[in-house]
């Protein structure tokens, strides 16, 4: 396959014509090889417009995000070249090599081990030297690199953990998108003054992530 031409394509057809027009954004997924993050059999389904399973069913089922949806967050959050940012939910690193484009550093946090060090190589790899990853407990973050500019997750969640927000520096904003009933919305939450607000901005429905349930309440 011509991936190249892939990249252009899906720029053209996926990010364009939905409201992407940040040239930063849009250069970064123009240069960074998506297939190079997946598995080697997926490739050809590299650039397709959908969420793509680069993991078992059986430890879980992990999605690079859909292009257009994820091209849209990084635009909400609105990085720009000296932010440290939280990549929450990296897999197999491909969000991270986008953000180390747009961010001067990008600290990525997987709770699956072996996807943590199949990021790494393949960051190390593509030659992403910005970028570090953590394996750990998503929905706690990584408190000793914090605070953080930005924070962006990596796919669906039930509610955002104040354990998250909590780690952004004042002025700073995580996006995800935040799953009510059928419907998700990407919401940007902005801190000020200590407290953290959020706006949802479009909606999106991507594959959820692991342990960002909505508690479960009590009815009569």
């Amino acid at each position: 396959m011509d991936f190249v031409d892939s990249r252009a394509r899906m720029v053209d057809s996926q990010l364009r014509p939905n409201a992407v027009t940040d040239s930063r954004i849009i250069q970064a997924m123009l240069d960074v090889r998506r297939e190079a993050f997946v598995p080697a059999a997926k490739r050809p389904l590299a650039y397709l417009d959908d969420d793509l399973l680069v993991s078992t069913p059986q430890s879980g089922g992990r999605y690079l995000m859909e292009p257009m949806i994820f091209a849209r967050l990084l635009q909400l959050a609105d990085i720009s070249a000296d932010d440290l940012v939280l990549d929450v939910g990296v897999a197999t690193g491909y969000s991270a090599a986008v953000i180390s484009r747009l961010a001067s550093a990008v600290v990525g946090l997987e709770s699956d081990a072996e996807l943590a060090e199949q990021a790494s190589s393949s960051l190390m790899s593509e030659g992403y030297d910005n970028v570090a990853v953590f394996t750990g407990a998503l929905e706690a973050g990584l408190t000793d690199q914090a605070p953080y500019d930005v924070i962006v997750v990596e796919g669906a969640v039930g509610q955002v953990p104040d354990s998250l927000l909590a780690q952004l520096r004042d002025g700073g904003r995580l996006v995800a998108v935040v799953q009510a009933g059928p419907v998700g919305h990407a919401t940007l939450f902005r801190k000020i003054d200590s407290t953290c607000e959020g706006a949802v901005s479009f909606d999106a429905n991507i594959r959820p992530l692991p342990g960002f349930a909505r508690p479960q309440s009590f009815e009569f």
